[in-house]
């Protein structure tokens, strides 16, 4: 998944810090060869969508890997209360999905832009301000999240309770508060734009941008995502990646206005249980 900013160190601490999170490894001699992932629901979660992962090395594929991987993530999460599995299949696995009961859905789309090309950012609105998240609270960032997450058409993007989404979102290694672009009026969040990267790639993802739903309707996520790629660009960084729902039109908009163009697609899949 080159298109994800994904260092040693920040995979090492989403394994360590998110408390939710089930990983399972499959192992041949002593090579780890694929490994899946349970995103646990809340244990007040009512038949809950349970979202999975499930990942084998194209060299070995075609042995059974991912089918026993996901034997086992199905039967955990059905432990767990899932009603659901969600899944993210990319070209050269929807087959797989298929074939193991799942229901192809939304079409995401995976775009790559040159920070040399980004346009300049939009004029501030009066009596806005645009500060980076070194100058903000986590928590104002956070109750943003809450605001907006939900409305992903995705289903992927999700607020989890204020301690974990601390531990494991605003205390991840990887994400650049000085790339991490806030709207504000007064104390509140009206717009942001998450930026993760890795300077040794110069590359950055920009992990969430959304607009609470009261402000909505005059540019502020264009506003976000421009100032922030302008400082990546000015930071020495080269390339910017980005996932979006392949039907959210409005920021789909805003990415192509800033130079992005699809590089790749994937889907959701969905299986009752």
């Amino acid at each position: 998944m080159p298109h994800l900013v994904m260092t040693a160190r920040g995979v090492e601490a989403g394994l360590r810090n998110n408390p939710n999170r089930v990983v399972l490894v499959a192992v041949t001699d002593s090579e780890i060869v694929g490994y899946g992932n349970i995103y646990l629901p809340a244990p007040d979660a009512v038949a809950p969508r349970v979202r999975i992962t499930v990942q084998v090395l194209p060299s070995h594929r075609g042995q059974g890997i991912g089918s026993a991987l996901l034997e086992h993530i199905t039967t955990q999460s059905a432990e767990a209360g899932a009603a659901r599995l969600l899944v993210v299949a990319s070209d050269d696995s929807r087959s797989f999905a298929t074939k193991h009961g799942f229901t192809i859905g939304r079409e995401l789309s995976h775009s790559q832009a040159e920070l040399s090309a980004v346009p300049a950012a939009p004029p501030v609105p009066d009596g806005l301000q645009v500060v980076d998240y070194n100058a903000v609270q986590p928590g104002q960032i956070w109750q943003a999240t809450v605001a907006v997450a939900h409305g992903d058409p995705s289903g992927l993007s999700s607020a989890p309770p204020y301690d974990e989404w601390f531990a494991v979102e605003w205390n991840h290694p990887e994400l650049r508060r000085d790339l991490s672009i806030a709207v504000l009026e007064d104390d509140e969040v009206l717009a942001f734009s998450t930026t993760t990267a890795d300077p040794a790639r110069k590359v950055t993802w920009s992990a969430l941008t959304g607009t609470i739903p009261a402000a909505r309707g005059r540019g502020l996520a264009k506003l976000v995502k421009a100032v922030a790629l302008g400082r990546a660009r000015d930071a020495g960084l080269a390339r910017a990646y980005t996932g979006n729902d392949a039907g959210n039109k409005p920021m789909l908009a805003v990415n192509e206005w800033l130079g992005y163009r699809v590089a790749g697609s994937a889907w959701t899949a969905e299986k009752e249980l």
